[in-house]
């Protein structure tokens, strides 16, 4: 073939490489047209054809052209470690610059931004201090996107003293420069330094990029800083930038996290085009934020756009229904993802433990437990919590012989499972021995949960005066949580002395609290302290306190159903009523009366004299007496702890109808057949 014929064929091949191609095939013809013409060698057309090859991620293919190359220069070296590091083969991309060197080619600024990005990546920062002293050396200390490339070494390495040195050193910093010394910032988790050096890349006049905003947004959520989010929102807003999906995501993230769930939802329903990384951060915002119903109604909106649940959605929206009992719809949920995706992740299967072992249903979770392929701890804590709060407490023991034997280091979450087991069958001995070995044997210090636990035991064991030493001997201050624990023993027991004092504790730690001074208010007017009581009551009306409003769902064919005390709002109200006067004549035939008892210590949950035959959990149970078959259990979920009146009325509706009736109030479960209960609280 003449020069003539062979450059006319060169520029043939060339105009061909610079077409786009539908698939690597279509590359290779190319390729085989220039080994048929000996252009084999020609770094220029290979220099295209290793481009486009490594476009295609066949990083395979390209190296075997790439060694087929007698005479390699710079600029195929380049093409090649580029292509490598866009393909995440970080560490290839470090033997082919190490193979460049021993060939004698000196990097250039087209060459030193990318193998520091492969650095950066392997975290290998003893090589990018040798590529860096080759920087200095070879004059390319100055170019802005070495630097910045420096920079993003030092800083993933956490090298952030060293970092800020090359940042400093930046003539013309630019978004890139700002953000690489952010996100450093961010991974030692300076978080407010974070921030403090974004408000800075706003005063210089730099208009971040997406990637800049998602960062600090992040660096927010980590603070809980809502005031510093809002302001990146509202500039985001002034300077007209646009909320891609990442942006708005970040968005809807960090306003959930920090507490505002409103302005989360108003961000996700400004998104025209969701994926699915947005509608799990809502639904597992609404699921861990205590708007179970909220997580579902969204999970059912996400259905009807044909989206397939990731891992974050599954696990948000089987909290949702372990929080409202919805076995059915949990049922469901699990069904749009196979099993083995359940029992080979330990994320997915213990949120489906805990669903199962919430609603009630013990041997469904076992079977999900049984058939994990990895147990960790986090799914050993689940089952024995679940084992506990379904009352099988000796399982939970056994399963504690179990877990130390597989060499797996119990945490304080397995000794909450095992003390609330304790607490749950009044186990007092049981529990002081796990809670003194916490830190005698397994050396861990007990937080204040695990003290809110003991105190429970005790108090409920009626041992009140041990339970308020144990109070004060912590080496905390104790919460809300601690003292209301030593409430409930007095409430137990009728201590009307020790539950002044602790009211008044109470009402120091949460003043915003209505229920407090109403159980305090009604302590003086049981004791004629007239004007103590009516003080209280002033207080009450002053600040115009509300109480939290008792509330209770029951799942029927798939639909969560709410009722709150008195609630007349259900579309079968007059048949729940009727169904509730039809059994207050046979609980009456049966010589139950309304008990009063429980006002001096309950009213702050459901007002009780005039609402004692329609709480909500009342109204719960009447409907799914109505809209199930007889051998159907009913499963109710309260927010607020049963009251005693109603736990008496609810175990002689069991033995009337014959019905299994569970219920799970905020403490524990209530399983009750034939006329009694297995929750024994009030043993």
């Amino acid at each position: 073939m003449t020069i003539s014929a062979t450059f006319s064929k060169a520029l043939e091949l060339k105009q061909a490489l610079f077409q786009s191609f539908n698939s690597i095939k279509h590359l290779k013809h190319i390729h085989a047209h220039i080994l048929r013409f000996d252009l084999h060698q020609d770094t220029y057309l290979l220099n295209i054809l290793i481009r486009q090859a490594l476009h295609f991620g066949d990083t395979h293919y390209t190296r075997l052209v790439f060694h087929q190359t007698t005479q390699p220069n710079i600029f195929l070296y380049n093409t090649l470690i580029r292509g490598l590091v866009s393909n995440d083969c970080y560490h290839e991309t470090i033997q082919y610059y190490g193979l460049m060197r021993s060939e004698g080619f000196l990097p250039n600024s087209f060459t030193f931004p990318f193998v520091l990005k492969a650095c950066a990546r392997l975290l290998d920062v003893q090589l990018g201090v040798k590529i860096h002293t080759l920087v200095v050396k070879s004059g390319f200390d100055y170019d802005v996107y070495v630097k910045t490339s420096l920079l993003c070494l030092y800083a993933s390495c956490g090298y952030l003293g060293q970092a800020h040195k090359v940042f400093d050193d930046i003539p013309e910093k630019n978004v890139v420069s700002w953000t690489a010394i952010i996100s450093g910032y961010i991974s030692v988790g300076q978080y407010r330094e974070a921030i403090d050096m974004f408000g800075m890349l706003v005063e210089m006049g730099l208009r971040p990029d997406s990637f800049t905003i998602v960062r600090v947004l992040f660096a927010c959520t980590q603070l809980g800083d809502l005031r510093s989010g809002e302001w990146i929102d509202d500039y985001m807003t002034e300077i007209g930038m646009g909320r891609n999906v990442f942006v708005a995501t970040s968005l809807v993230d960090m306003y959930a996290k920090c507490g505002n769930i409103e302005k989360a939802r108003c961000v996700f329903d400004g998104i025209s085009e969701k994926d699915i990384v947005t509608w799990s951060t809502m639904i597992q915002t609404y699921a861990l934020n205590g708007f179970p119903k909220e997580a579902l109604d969204l999970f059912f909106q996400m259905q009807g756009e044909n989206l397939k649940p990731d891992c974050y959605a599954m696990v948000g929206v089987l909290s949702a229904c372990a929080r409202l009992g919805a076995l059915d719809i949990g049922d469901w949920a699990s069904g749009l993802m196979d099993r083995s995706e359940f029992l080979s992740n330990p994320v997915l299967g213990t949120a489906l433990i805990d669903m199962y072992a919430k609603c009630g249903s013990m041997a469904q979770a076992w079977e999900v437990f049984r058939g994990m392929k990895e147990k960790d701890r986090v799914v050993w804590n689940a089952i024995i919590s679940g084992l506990a709060m379904n009352g099988h407490v000796k399982s939970a023991f056994g399963l504690f012989g179990q877990i130390e034997k597989t060499g797996i280091q119990p945490d304080g979450n397995t000794f909450m499972g095992l003390l609330c087991g304790c607490t749950h069958a009044g186990l007092v001995d049981d529990g002081r021995q796990y809670f003194n070995s916490m830190n005698r044997i397994f050396s861990l210090t007990p937080t204040i949960e695990h003290y809110g636990c003991m105190v429970d035991l005790l108090g409920r064991a009626g041992l009140l005066d041990e339970a308020h030493q144990l109070i004060k001997s912590m080496p905390v201050e104790a919460n809300s949580i601690v003292w209301g624990a030593l409430l409930n023993g007095c409430r137990l027991h009728r201590d009307t002395g020790l539950a002044e004092y602790v009211l008044k504790k109470l009402i120091e730690l949460e003043p915003w609290n209505s229920g407090n001074y109403v159980l305090l208010s009604n302590i003086y007017s049981t004791s004629h302290r007239w004007d103590e009581a009516a003080k209280l009551r002033s207080i009450l009306n002053e600040k115009r306190m509300k109480k939290i409003p008792g509330c209770s769902w029951i799942e029927v064919d798939g639909v969560v159903h709410e009722f709150l005390v008195g609630d007349k709002s259900h579309p079968l109200s007059e048949k729940i009523y009727a169904k509730l006067d039809e059994f207050a004549n046979e609980l009456k035939a049966a010589g139950y009366v309304p008990s009063t008892d429980f006002i001096l210590f309950d009213i702050e949950e459901e007002e009780k004299e005039h609402f004692l035959g329609c709480h909500s959990e009342k109204l719960a149970i009447a409907y799914g007496l109505i809209s199930t078959s007889p051998k159907d259990v009913i499963r109710v979920v309260k927010n607020l702890r049963v009251c005693g009146d109603c736990h008496e009325a609810i175990k002689l509706i069991s033995k009337i109808t014959g019905r299994e009736i569970i219920v799970r109030d905020n403490n524990r479960f209530h399983s009750f057949i034939d006329g009694s209960c297995s929750c024994r609280d009030y043993w």
